[in-house]
């Protein structure tokens, strides 16, 4: 099978077309003839060496593909040959074939193509356990998503609004604010020009918000505890700026905070399944109700990879970058 793999821990250019043979399932795992992988930021971390997958992963990017079962392992009973699935991995999407446990298989949505029902695992799976599972967003409060223009914010978005919270967000570009509010933002935030502080205070009359969901860190953490509501919660799902920072823990303490955080890749088999089940009694409802949709950017073919990760790291996009394997 054709394969994309790392040459070298460095720039989009390391990455190279490669052979390999198939992968065989195990007992629980299903093989998946892969149409459509995602792009995700990850995927750059592991790239330039700073994101190695967890112990018996495959060393190859991709998080999330869709496509075709073509072998079932012995003890698989919900899967059979020739399902079409979404699935997350935890390694091995940039590929022809990739083997996922079943229990990370997902029936693709009712009207979704390949391309769009790659573009769903890593996103809702991220979301969902950190918004609504440790974040407790309820219905009737207020949500501030970071980074509203890329994959997880696009879905961060259209999931809180959909669950009937009030939901403000950050971008960097000007050309991120109609798609923002078409997706369910009340307030977009241009944060080169405006002090997203002091626009949080305004839209919510000084009380803040209830869940903040950023993957920035670095110097937006102590700026995040002045956004936050008394009760409200931080979930902080990546380090973009830094891993590092200093703030007032009499401010966390006087306004009762709770501040946590994720990352999803190194959880097991059995609580990816958990998510996993979840999503399907929840969030795949709305889905093949057409009330939420992947926002696709760019697809690119699978020996096109360098392209995606350049477009990945320029920040251009709004929505999701997709490689079309077959």
């Amino acid at each position: 099978m054709k394969v994309i793999e790392i040459t070298r821990p460095g720039g989009p250019e390391v990455l190279a077309v490669a052979d390999r043979p198939v992968p065989k399932p195990a007992n629980h795992e299903v093989l998946i003839k892969v149409k459509a992988a995602g792009v995700n930021r990850p995927d750059c971390a592991q790239r330039q060496g700073t994101y190695p997958p967890p112990p018996g992963a495959s060393d190859l990017l991709g998080l999330e593909v869709a496509g075709e079962i073509v072998e079932v392992g012995s003890q698989v009973t919900r899967w059979n040959k020739g399902d079409p699935v979404c699935a997350l991995v935890s390694g091995g999407g940039y590929a022809e074939f990739v083997v996922a446990p079943a229990g990370q298989c997902l029936p693709i949505p009712y009207d979704l193509d390949f391309t769009h029902a790659a573009a769903l695992p890593e996103t809702f799976f991220t979301v969902w356990t950190n918004v609504f599972e440790s974040g407790q967003l309820k219905k009737g409060e207020t949500i501030l998503v970071h980074g509203g223009s890329g994959g997880i914010g696009t879905t961060a978005i259209q999931l809180a609004h959909q669950m009937g919270a009030r939901v403000l967000t950050t971008v960097g570009k000007e050309s991120a604010i109609k798609p923002c509010q078409d997706l369910g933002a009340e307030k977009v935030i241009q944060y080169k020009k405006e002090d997203f502080v002091a626009v949080v205070k305004e839209a919510t009359g000084g009380k803040g918000v209830d869940v903040i969901l950023d993957m920035v860190g670095g110097e937006y953490f102590p700026r995040n505890i002045e956004c936050l509501a008394p009760l409200g919660r931080l979930v902080q799902i990546a380090t973009l700026q830094g891993s590092t920072a200093t703030f007032d823990l009499r401010k966390m303490m006087a306004k009762r905070l709770v501040i946590t955080g994720s990352t999803l890749r190194p959880r097991s088999v059995e609580e990816k399944a958990r998510i996993a089940k979840s999503l399907e009694d929840h969030v795949w409802p709305l889905l093949n109700k057409g009330r939420l949709k992947p926002v696709i950017f760019k697809e690119f073919k699978l020996e096109q990879a360098r392209e995606a990760h350049e477009l990945m790291e320029s920040s251009a996009h709004t929505g999701k970058i997709v490689l079309n394997v077959n």
